[in-house]
């Protein structure tokens, strides 16, 4: 039995997180679209339109391999496919995993579809798997990713030199940021806050 339902489905207050799967190709190919992600931000793991089906395919085998929770991004008030996002490196003996592979949609950016999303995995994770540490990480190049995972109150672990390497060939460094689980209840209020605001 996996460690972590592959069909879990997680509802907060801006968005729901659903299982990814190949019925949302359309609407994700449009969601990068938006902003023209896909090409535009090549230091991040966007897919562009024309690779968004092995994109899918790719994680959809991971999951099958038991080694990532894939999922969909929709925003409530619309039910507009707002990105991706996933669990991975998972490891239960310890508990830990890793949040990432995740892409916002450029419109929604900005909204709180982000926090929201966060506080619903890292809640997930920590209070219902029993997760000790939630990994997040990103390529030193993405000062923006960088300065959001800070915002949510990671700490930086350290740079992996030479680590991951683009999809146009170069060569980055990664940056690798943990919560543990005594840290939890402060980044969560902080979360809830930053939601809050949203819907006010």
């Amino acid at each position: 039995m996996a460690w972590i339902d592959p069909g879990l489905t997680l509802t907060g207050r801006i968005v729901r997180l659903e299982p990814l799967s190949m019925d949302h190709l359309d609407a994700l190919r449009e969601a990068t679209r938006d902003g023209d992600l896909g090409d535009r931000l090549w230091w991040t793991s966007t897919p562009n339109p024309e690779r968004m089906a092995d994109d899918i395919a790719g994680k959809l085998a991971a999951r099958d391999a038991g080694r990532m929770v894939p999922f969909v991004c929709v925003r409530l008030a619309d039910e507009q496919v707002v990105g991706v996002t996933t669990y991975y490196d998972l490891e239960p003996s310890v508990p830990r995993l890793e949040i990432g592979y995740t892409w916002t949609r450029d419109s929604c950016q900005g909204t709180g579809t982000n926090p929201d999303s966060k506080r619903l995995l890292i809640a997930h994770a920590m209070e219902e798997l029993g997760c000790q540490r939630v990994g997040l990480r990103t390529k030193w190049t993405n000062q923006q990713s960088r300065a959001a995972i800070e915002r949510l109150g990671f700490r930086r672990d350290g740079v992996l030199r030479g680590y991951a390497r683009h999809a146009n060939g170069v060569l980055d460094d990664a940056v690798v940021y943990s919560l543990l689980s005594h840290e939890w209840p402060a980044v969560r209020r902080r979360l809830e806050d930053r939601v809050a605001r949203h819907l006010s």
